[in-house]
């Protein structure tokens, strides 16, 4: 059903009518966030409204709103009171206004490729080191592999501390935490975390964890010094604002923490579905093989091997065209405003979804199908600007989406070379909803290795 609501100016927007009278479409939302979001999708053409619960929210349908959102008008939003700061305090992924800019301009420099360039035998050192522990025929799974090197990746980069064989507790730690997080988008009636309920101790614990062992590593650096050192928090360290005045002790820390979970936790999510993928499509994983055999030769691959590897780029962003780490995220306007003809009235929450924006056929024709040729440099120059937007768009845009597509592209070429994996069948691989804020699989992926 639809209801329509006037406005002064020159559109109508439609309304998705709720189930409840005063939750709306919060029910349907919750039920299963994807379903809801495709049903918009195919229902409207342009925008559609809908209420969570007492949250007046519009859906955006078309990439040229997007700009208008994410750039044209980036500073006339918030991120909005939904918004939960438990993980990250007040880093660069929560953070507001001139606040935001300032730190933003200051980190900037260091997620730019001429500096993660640095980082990339990291990558394919622990890629490496991962794929020597695994015998033929052996079971793994992969969604617990891919978050160990990601982990492992991020912990040596950001800290140069080696965590490979802590990954498990700081990956259990960020569950609870992302969980949390996550479902305080939709659980408004949610006790307050300071309230000592079971669950709530039980997360206060999890980010004990996390902040503990990073106030370790941050003290190591301190009492170790920067001198020589490459690694992100020694370049936080020395980096100095407009003013000359380095970070707050609590700032360096929200960004650490946000950087931590945010640089393993996306990029984990992509390698998994990549080889789920890759397994459902033996015709693109043979192609995926033969370029790495072609190119490496049998030798770890390197930054300079990435222009020489264009398949494997392709398939990883074809990846996250169709699993989009982020899947949906909002905004808050801060004034009435209009965008592309439709008043957003003060506090409205706009939402955007790459997952849906990604599904889109007038912008990739059979959107269902896995096609990493839509990637070619021909065919992405067709795309309309934000209709592909894994990393978010604007001023606001992932810091390391560089840092994330050098990793995606490495990882997949060092382990196709090595090892082919083979899903063990009866599997239902689905999205995680509730425990997490990306768009990953839910529980184990097993998968047999073997040897190549």
């Amino acid at each position: 059903m639809v209801t329509q609501v006037k406005t002064r100016m020159s559109k109508k927007l439609p309304y998705a009518r709720g189930e409840w009278p005063l939750l709306g479409c919060l029910p349907a939302l919750l039920r299963d966030r994807l379903a809801f979001l495709r049903e918009c999708a195919r229902e409207y053409d342009e925008a559609c409204g809908f209420h969570l619960a007492l949250v007046d929210s519009i859906l955006l349908l078309k990439s040229e709103q997007l700009h208008s959102v994410l750039v044209e008008h980036a500073y006339d939003f918030s991120k909005g009171t939904l918004m939960h700061k438990a993980i990250g305090g007040n880093g660069l992924f929560i953070s507001e206004g001139e606040f935001h800019r300032k730190q933003r301009k200051l980190m900037a420099p260091s997620f730019q490729p001429r500096h993660i360039v640095s980082y990339a035998d990291t990558m394919t050192r622990y890629g490496e080191q991962m794929q020597q522990q695994w015998h033929s025929g052996e079971e793994i799974d992969l969604n617990k592999a891919m978050t160990a090197v990601t982990l492992s990746i991020v912990g040596k980069t950001l800290f140069d501390a080696d965590v490979f064989d802590e990954t498990d507790a700081f990956s259990a730690a960020f569950v609870v935490t992302f969980e949390y997080t996550s479902t305080t988008f939709t659980s408004p009636l949610r006790p307050p975390l300071n309230w000592p309920t079971p669950y709530n101790l039980r997360v206060q614990k999890a980010m004990r964890q996390i902040t503990e062992r990073l106030q370790q590593m941050i003290d190591e650096r301190h009492r170790s010094g920067t001198d020589g050192r490459n690694d992100l928090l020694s370049v936080l360290l020395n980096a100095r604002d407009e003013d000359g005045e380095p970070m707050s002790s609590q700032q360096l820390m929200d960004e650490c923490t946000t950087l931590f979970a945010a640089g393993h936790e996306t990029t984990a999510a992509s390698l998994t579905w990549a080889w789920y993928l890759l397994c459902q499509h033996p015709d693109i994983y043979k192609k995926v093989q033969e370029e790495v055999d072609g190119v490496l030769q049998g030798r770890t691959p390197t930054y300079a091997d990435l222009e020489r590897l264009p398949y494997c780029r392709q398939v990883f962003k074809e990846v996250m065209r169709l699993y989009p780490p982020a899947f949906s995220f909002t905004r808050e306007a801060l004034r009435d405003m209009e965008i592309d003809g439709y008043r957003v009235p003060k506090g409205m929450m706009v939402m955007i979804s790459p997952y849906v924006m990604h599904y889109k056929p007038e912008y990739f024709p059979d959107p269902e199908r896995f096609d990493p040729d839509r990637f070619t440099p021909e065919r992405e120059k067709q795309l309309p600007r934000y209709a592909y937007i894994p990393f978010g768009a604007g001023p606001r845009i992932c810091i390391g989406n560089y840092f994330a597509l050098m990793e995606g592209q490495l990882l997949l070429a060092t382990l196709a070379q090595r090892v082919s994996f083979e899903m063990l069948p009866g599997q239902v691989v689905k999205p995680e909803m509730n425990k997490t804020l990306t768009l990953r699989p839910y529980g184990p992926v097993r998968a047999v290795v073997h040897r190549r």
